[in-house]
């Protein structure tokens, strides 16, 4: 019999993340939207390193988050978007280093895009103002994910519980 892709459990799994991703986003009182941000459940975007199906539970979590906080459209579409790629992106990492970093990129070049774009209405100052903002979303990203979510994917590595779930898995 074939092993399902997303079983009930992975699906609840998938759920739970994007819950706490969302609440996180929304509760914590620090700038999480900006040109200067730093959103602490970034660092769960290492969890597809361990779990597929933190892939979608993240994309949710994102696009919940944005819609619940920001105001602006292209950010439901495009931080989600951002999410997305760096959250499959991340499954193919090879160690958890490594994972960190498409959360990164893809946050500092799309957000930093998108929030350049509002501020500049695509005008003659894009490029400047897209250079700052990939530098301060990414720097808000670099301490989310290498401070935050390697020792979070490192804990749940020795974790006997997490352990057990991901040895089910394969």
């Amino acid at each position: 019999m074939q092993k399902l892709l997303f079983n009930p459990r992975r699906m609840t799994l998938a759920a739970i993340i994007a819950a706490i991703y969302t609440a996180l986003t929304l509760l914590l009182p620090i700038p999480q939207y900006g040109g200067v941000q730093l959103r602490v459940a970034e660092a769960m975007t290492l969890l597809p390193f361990l779990f597929p199906e933190a892939v979608p539970g993240l994309a949710v979590g994102c696009f919940l988050a944005n819609l619940l906080g920001s105001p602006y459209v292209l950010d439901w579409v495009f931080g989600t978007l951002a999410t997305l790629l760096a959250a499959l992106w991340t499954s193919r990492m090879k160690n958890k280093w490594l994972a960190a970093v498409p959360p990164v990129v893809c946050n500092a070049v799309i957000v930093g895009a998108e929030i350049a774009y509002f501020s500049t209405l695509d005008g003659a100052a894009f490029l400047p103002a897209f250079a700052l903002n990939a530098a301060t979303v990414g720097l808000g990203e670099l301490i989310a994910c290498f401070a935050l979510g390697v020792p979070l994917v490192g804990w749940m590595q020795s974790n006997p519980a997490v352990r057990n779930y991901l040895g089910e898995r394969r």
